[in-house]
């Protein structure tokens, strides 16, 4: 169903043309509107976005209130917003003006919602016949335009339907033609707009404070990082990717960007992805400060943050970050079995540490986001090889990264023998065996895990406890060669 607006002048009245099936005119008489108090332009605008799919937003406005009752009405507002968070305040004269209401109008004006507000009420169809003749037809409305149905998943559908009006001779179904309304319905807004009624002892301009939560703000952090040939060190380029559904646009707003698992009392959506080559490092955009238990990063200078728009902004860049590769070899936990069977074959899997530390390049808190591994092949084209998420990563902490498993790695764990000692102890052992394919040497951690009270009685090379479940053997595996470890692990159940 197509529908637009085009409003024609005549005397005191408005006239709307609404375009249905065929053309429909509504005629709309000029309201008396309230007297409203003058909001000047944005001063300013400042963001706080959330990486939860919700913002804060701070609006400086120039209002001129006169002593007594103001009505205040604002219209540049997030569609998305949260109307019982707005928060209104003079920063001129903060205890000369109270807030006696807040209103936040929502009912657009629109042809489904003028026709659907009308019914019961009087309306007249005009068409244009061949020839320039025009019929008209009166009546009473008696259903909406458009209802809502709930699909198998409990989600409410708009679906359309034709007209029904009751003329002097009978029930019109479908009637075609320009429609005409004596008025239009009462409380239609042409946009979501807040409206407050304020008391003022002070008259004269205030600078005011609009502020309120909206959702459909979020941003998330991307990581590209580009190990060099022997990955013994990375270029690591970071992005904030902002996101705006808000149903609101924000311009030149100071922009600050909180990262942090905020608690929030529940009621019962593209990314960009930029890789670059190597670059010199620079001075940050954004800087980090410590706020709360979480992490503020403020933008220098101003931006853009128009609606339904997917914004990259640089967070920071560090070369040459030293790193180290690890093998990893860590079979599913074990299930204790009285009989030794046959071996259990495993991926060897390929991770990269970092530590994030100023001597390293990094040092700053590091927002969770996902990682993007390269490397240059070596004609010198990067080439992507894997990528992992970090969860948000404090200064000195470790990144480990799991990018993929070794082609020319292969592990293999085997139960060797099983002995019921008592009812309670049982004694097992295993074999690992770690090949490798490789033309050089590879050194391959074997992580195994124990249940209960445990300890090794014997080992064929040494192991460390990692903790109360967990201990490991650090091997190195020769050249196309292969390493056998053996242990014997007795069990208290």
């Amino acid at each position: 169903m197509k529908m637009f607006y085009k409003p024609l002048r005549q005397g005191l009245a408005v006239r709307v043309l609404l375009a249905l099936t065929s053309c429909t005119l509504v005629t709309l008489p000029l309201a008396q509107a309230e007297e409203k108090s003058g909001i000047s332009a944005s001063e300013s605008v400042s963001l706080t976005i959330y990486n939860q799919n919700f913002g804060l937003v701070k609006d400086i406005r120039a209002v001129e209130l006169k002593d007594g009752i103001n009505y205040l009405r604002f219209e540049d507002v997030a569609a998305k917003i949260d109307p019982t968070s707005v928060s209104f305040q003079s920063l001129t004269a903060p205890n000369s003006v109270q807030v006696k209401e807040q209103n936040y109008q929502y009912d657009i004006m629109d042809p489904n919602t003028i026709l659907s507000k009308s019914v019961g009420k009087e309306v007249k169809f005009r068409q244009h016949l061949p020839g320039g003749q025009i019929h008209e037809l009166s009546g009473i409305l008696l259903n909406s335009p458009q209802v809502t149905i709930a699909d198998t998943a409990g989600n409410t559908i708009p679906r359309y339907q034709g007209l029904v009006v009751k003329t002097t001779n009978g029930i019109i179904l479908n009637p075609q033609g320009e429609v005409e309304l004596a008025e239009l319905p009462e409380g239609l807004v042409s946009k979501p707009s807040l409206l407050w009624k304020l008391d003022a002892t002070k008259a004269g301009q205030h600078k005011t404070e609009i502020a309120y939560q909206t959702t459909g703000l979020n941003w998330h952090c991307d990581y590209v990082a580009i190990a060099n040939a022997d990955d013994t060190s990375s270029d690591l380029t970071s992005w904030v990717t902002l996101d705006n559904k808000s149903g609101g646009t924000y311009k030149n707003a100071s922009l600050k960007l909180l990262a942090g698992d905020v608690h929030r009392v529940q009621d019962n959506a593209p990314r960009m992805y930029t890789m670059m080559a190597k670059a010199a490092e620079s001075q940050p955009q954004f800087v980090e400060q410590a706020f709360a238990e979480y992490h503020l990063y403020t933008l220098q200078g101003k931006t853009d943050v128009n609606d339904n728009e997917t914004k990259q902004l640089s967070l920071f860049s560090a070369n040459d970050v030293p790193t180290k590769k690890l093998f990893i070899y860590e079979p599913q936990p074990i299930v204790y079995n009285v009989y030794a069977g046959d071996g259990d074959t495993q991926k060897v899997r390929v991770k990269l540490e970092m530590q994030n530390s100023e001597a390293n390049h990094l040092g700053m808190p590091l927002p969770k986001g996902k990682v993007r591994v390269y490397k240059k092949d070596q004609d010198g084209a990067l080439q992507f090889i894997g990528e992992d998420t970090i969860d948000h990563t404090p200064k000195d902490e470790k990144i480990r990264l799991y990018i993929g498993d070794a082609f020319d790695l292969v592990g293999e764990h085997t139960q060797t023998n099983f002995v019921q000692v008592s009812d309670r102890v049982q004694r097992i052992s295993y074999e690992i065996s770690l090949r490798n394919h490789k033309s050089a040497e590879a050194n391959i951690t074997a992580v195994e895990h124990a249940q209960g009270q445990w300890k090794i009685l014997n080992s064929s090379m040494p192991f460390t406890k990692k903790d109360s479940k967990t201990f490991e053997f650090a091997a190195k595996v020769p050249a196309n060669g292969q390493v056998k470890v053996t242990y014997t692990i007795e069990i208290r159940v």
